[in-house]
């Protein structure tokens, strides 16, 4: 199933789940992504693993009734991605763990939230979640935002949870119980 969604800026992004044969546009992404700002938990060029085990982690998402990876998509190019991810333990299998990541050019007009919504819709759809958790670097205060604006509230701070060239960032801890 494909959601088309109309940007503040007049471009249409399509949000779809990732298939196996996106998996090197995903890793390019990734790559890209990672080197546009100090939120995420790599840096440029700092997602290492190969096209394989790419493959295998979609094939292995899609498996899953509670897990997915999105991905979303202008004039054919993947500008974010989302995910969640659900454990396989049954004490713990009702929570869901998110990341979403947009390109910095497409900040600020609507993506994260539409990315977002598509995550919680999947998740209540799913009818095995009830918890999404999510972690976001203590001064994304943009992030924290848009968490909070969709239902997320903050349970906790984890201290030095990142380090960035040698300098600590604490990590706040989000909640949204379905």
């Amino acid at each position: 199933m494909v959601i088309n969604m109309h940007l503040k800026n007049g471009c249409e992004l399509k949000i779809r789940k990732a298939e196996k044969e996106d998996a090197q546009e995903i890793l390019d992404y990734l790559n890209v992504v990672g080197g546009e700002s100090d939120n995420l938990l790599f840096g440029a060029n700092g997602f290492n693993i190969t096209l394989e085990q790419e493959e295998q982690f979609i094939e292995n998402i899609q498996a899953s009734e509670a897990s997915a990876l999105f991905v979303g998509l202008v004039d054919g190019k993947i500008i974010c991605i989302g995910s969640i991810i659900a454990p396989t333990r049954d004490r713990i299998s009702h929570q869901g763990d998110v990341a979403l990541s947009v390109l910095k050019k497409y900040w600020g007009i609507g993506v994260g939230t539409f990315l977002m919504q598509e995550i919680i819709n999947f998740a209540k759809e799913s009818g095995k979640l009830e918890v999404l958790h999510l972690g976001v670097r203590v001064d994304n205060e943009h992030a924290i935002s848009l968490y909070k604006k969709i239902g997320f509230k903050e349970i906790g701070l984890y201290p030095k949870f990142f380090k960035i060239n040698g300098e600590y960032y604490d990590e706040t801890l989000m909640n949204l119980y379905l």
